[in-house]
């Protein structure tokens, strides 16, 4: 039985759906059970290296299956942003293949000549180096102005985490003195986006998350249903001291205690 009042979920994915290339326990069935429903389901991710068809790709191989058009991502977010307000602007990225793609998907021109960028857009990039830092540096103080998919400081794989995004925009506003706007969680730009395209109000929407920097205070932002997960970042001693706009309506273990709690 769908759980009442509710009909849009809206589901992070590292640390949520999967680690690296595993899925965390309970998400396949959960998932496929809220589908088969006729639910709603979204995904929201603050991850930039991938387009939206690799993730889709990467979900089918865990056994959950969903088109491009269910997935949001920071770049998708970004790429969506900038079309709408500044269409065929010349982007420096600074991140991977998915970022660009997404950007050059839309009609956004590629350009590492810092003289003639309109905007740096970064992310998270895992060949991140001295020379790129200095070409972000560069277009900026020519004049480019700065956007990060997100800020993410970590990024969980296969039993750890690594440094996210959030550490590539941190060397560049570092470096620039110039504070990015942000596009992904906790900003609502992309979680509003979403409900905007389903129809959906944030009383009948819940997003389910495992970070409380990004995915429980931009729902609690947004006035949506909120549901920490500690599959991923978040510990229970960490999850039991949080209060105020930081405080998930819902702690669980997993997505195998999702419609038990929410429903």
């Amino acid at each position: 039985m769908a759980c009442v009042g509710i009909k849009l979920y809206i589901f992070d994915l590292d640390g949520v759906v999967y680690r690296g290339s595993e899925p965390v326990n309970g998400a396949v069935e959960t998932i496929g059970s809220l589908q088969e429903e006729g639910n709603k389901v979204y995904f929201l991710t603050n991850n930039a290296t991938m387009d939206r068809q690799s993730f889709v790709n990467k979900l089918g191989r865990i056994g959950i299956h969903v088109t491009a058009d269910s997935i949001m991502t920071s770049a998708y977010a970004t790429a969506l942003y900038l079309v709408r307000s500044h269409p065929g602007a010349r982007i420096m990225v600074i991140g991977e293949e998915g970022l660009r793609r997404e950007l050059s998907d839309v009609g956004m021109k590629i350009s590492y000549a810092p003289d003639k960028t309109d905007f740096v857009v970064a992310g998270l990039d895992k060949n991140f180096t001295y020379k790129k830092l200095t070409q972000a540096h560069r277009a900026i103080i020519h004049g480019a102005a700065f956007i990060a998919t997100n800020r993410d400081n970590t990024y969980p794989v296969e039993g750890e985490t690594i440094p996210g995004g959030g550490a590539v925009v941190t060397a560049i506003e570092t470096s620039t003195g110039k504070s990015p706007i942000v596009i992904g969680k906790p900003e609502s730009f992309a979680l509003t986006l979403i409900m905007e395209i389903t129809g959906m109000t944030p009383a009948e929407t819940v997003t389910i998350g495992d970070r409380v920097d990004t995915d429980i205070i931009g729902g609690n932002r947004a006035g949506v249903q909120t549901v920490l997960v500690l599959s991923g970042v978040t510990t229970a001693d960490e999850a039991a001291l949080l209060k105020g706009t930081s405080r998930p309506d819902i702690i669980i273990k997993d997505l195998s205690e999702l419609r038990n709690n929410l429903c």
